[in-house]
């Protein structure tokens, strides 16, 4: 790194901190590149890089900035750019920050990627092995970049790093390798990026890539297509779920092919989904040197990340769930096969490609109504023409006050959106915060009229 020219493209969590490792790793310059013009982007940031002599160059890619680059760091949020590409073909380094971190590192690398559970999965093991002692950092694309646990205790030869990865990231690895790398499934997502699943599943698989012998892959085995990614490379294959399982459920107990044991009534989370994720978590964090101790403490105490099947409040018989990081299909069928309720879903926001049918499917069985939401309602309408209910809303607060006028005492008001937040939030979060704020309101003023939504597909 000492005296090359660094161009990071994108100006967001995981930009900024492959800026600051690479000057302090000694760059001779620093560009940071970002299609935002300074004025929508935070002031004390840029002022904070600024101190550190980063350039910056904002408003667009320009060619000039990447024709005398000797390595260019991605951001994963930032899409395929032909100036990037041109830099590639010209022989220049292009990585992602994760890519970039991973030099400067020692510890082992968890990572963990897959279309669902990636961030519940992630958090699990790194309670796991800070309760069994080890320095720990957790991040990734969950939160905290990597770049910024390079020089920490949890980097050194005897700390943990535990990663969650997406796609994005991922596509830009050279020599990243996880000493335990875990791919927890594949549904349909992200298909406005990549051309078909096969494309999208074999970003996720490079995960493996780089894996020796001596490190291990964690897959579910009832899943052969993943199962198949995993056989590909060279890292020992372990399996949860399916007939080749390392761990099971039964009798009340988790327990391990090691011998471990762990009573299921200390597990807090909830549906099928998360039963899986936790036996993926226990079997990744035993591979990575956790203790039964440190395993058992983490499960006890763990309670799930907000926004993903969160409970809000129950008022008037009626529960709601905010599970808005179902930003998929298949995370908002998990969502639902996970209640054992009659359900009035809050679904859209915008549309990330791929079929909408295995959420109608399910809907047909458990669905009282839906209430679409966002660019993605009229493409859900037609999804589900009229084997279900469904009303059109204009905001968040007149999508909850519409599933409760169509919710039964003993249903569930669940919003799993199925889409991403970016039509109207700007972040998933922030679009649960919204939902469970109108829920909070609703609850607190008992009478109110039906809002001027549009009925369709016939009367609940």
């Amino acid at each position: 790194m000492t005296g090359k020219r660094v161009v990071v493209v994108g100006m967001g969590t995981s930009g900024e901190a492959a800026a600051r490792l690479a000057m302090r790793r000694g760059a001779a310059t620093v560009v940071l590149n970002d299609k935002r013009e300074a004025a929508d982007l935070d002031d004390d940031k840029l002022m904070a890089l600024a101190r550190l002599g980063v350039i910056f160059e904002l408003g667009g890619h320009r060619p000039e900035t990447f024709a005398k680059t000797d390595l260019v760091v991605m951001s994963p949020g930032v899409p395929p750019l032909a100036v990037v590409d041109e830099a590639a073909a010209r022989g220049v380094p292009v990585v992602s920050e994760v890519e970039l971190a991973s030099w400067y590192v020692q510890a082992p690398i968890v990572a963990i990627t897959g279309t669902n559970g990636k961030s519940t999965v992630t958090t699990l093991i790194g309670e796991m092995l800070t309760a069994s002692g080890f320095a720990t950092f957790t991040g990734g694309n969950l939160g905290t970049a990597l770049s910024d646990a390079v020089d920490t205790p949890a980097a050194g030869p005897e700390g943990r790093l535990v990663v969650e990865l997406s796609s994005y990231q991922l596509e830009r690895i050279v020599a990243l390798r996880p000493h335990v790398a875990v791919y927890l499934n594949l549904t349909p997502d992200h298909l406005d990026r990549y051309p078909s699943m096969a494309a999208y599943g074999t970003a996720k698989a490079r995960i493996f890539l780089n894996q020796t012998r001596d490190d291990h892959a964690v897959v579910p085995g009832d899943d052969p297509v993943v199962l198949a990614f995993a056989r590909g490379g060279a890292g020992a294959v372990h399996a949860f779920g399916g007939e080749s399982s390392e761990i099971r459920i039964a009798d009340g107990v988790i327990a391990t092919k090691r011998g471990a044991r762990y009573p299921l009534s200390i597990v807090k989370l909830r549906g099928a989904h998360n039963l899986s994720n936790v036996q993926a978590s226990v079997l990744a964090a035993e591979l990575a040197g956790a203790t039964r101790e440190g395993i058992f403490e983490a499960l006890e105490s763990f309670r799930g990340l907000p926004h993903r099947m969160q409970f809000v409040l129950e008022d008037d018989g009626v529960v709601y769930y905010d599970d808005s990081k179902a930003t998929n299909v298949g995370a908002a069928v998990r969502a639902l096969e996970g209640l054992d309720r009659r359900v009035v879903l809050i679904a859209g926001g915008r549309d990330k490609g791929g079929s909408y049918e295995p959420l109608v499917k399910l809907l047909r069985q458990k669905a009282r109504a839906v209430v679409l939401l966002g660019e993605a309602a009229p493409l859900l309408r037609a999804a589900i023409g009229t084997s279900v209910p469904h009303r059109e809303a204009e905001s968040m607060r007149d999508a909850v006050r519409t599933a409760r006028l169509l919710a039964e005492p003993g249903d569930c008001v669940l919003l799993a959106p199925a889409c991403s937040s970016l039509d109207m939030y700007p972040s998933y979060a922030h679009r649960g915060r919204d939902f469970a704020e109108a829920v909070r309101a609703l609850a607190q003023s008992p009478s109110f009229s039906e809002p001027p939504t549009t009925v369709r597909g016939g009367e609940p």
